[in-house]
């Protein structure tokens, strides 16, 4: 072996198609891009949704409903959730970090506590939000339900 005779491994050199090289090479002229159209153009891109001209199906379909960009969205924790929590960890007091440390909220969460199941236990409760039903079974129990 010496440097007159060198060659690369069987399949480690794929040949590409070396197009727009003149008529000689078989490809030529147009290039493999056939005869004019926006894809035979060079700088040509295709939109995302294009639908060679048909109206695409984002702009066929009708809009409709309102979309509040002031809603604030909760992420809801029920009763019985609270319970089970004062069951395993034997907790009193319920805050933000006490839901995040235990899995049931994210700290960028906002929090509302609902009314479904029972409490049975007496809990200080100091999340965002509260309904009607949950404050009240809260502070039948002898807690108390603070805001943030």
């Amino acid at each position: 072996m010496n440097l007159s005779n060198l060659q690369p491994a069987e399949g480690s050199v794929k040949q590409r198609k070396r197009v727009g090289r003149g008529q000689g090479s078989g490809r030529g002229g147009t290039s493999t891009r056939g005869h004019k159209g926006a894809k035979s153009r060079s700088g040509y891109s295709k939109k995302v949704g294009f639908e060679g001209g048909q109206m695409p199906l984002q702009r066929r379909v009708p809009k409709f409903g309102f979309k509040n960009i002031n809603r604030v969205e909760y992420k809801g924790i029920n009763l019985d959730t609270l319970q089970t929590l004062v069951d395993n960890k034997k907790v009193k007091e319920i805050s933000l970090e006490v839901l995040v440390e235990n899995g049931l909220a994210s700290k960028n969460d906002r929090i509302k506590i609902l009314g479904r199941g029972e409490l049975k236990a007496k809990l200080n409760v100091t999340v965002h939000a509260f309904s009607a039903t949950a404050k009240a079974a809260i502070e039948a129990q002898g807690g108390e339900a603070n805001t943030l």
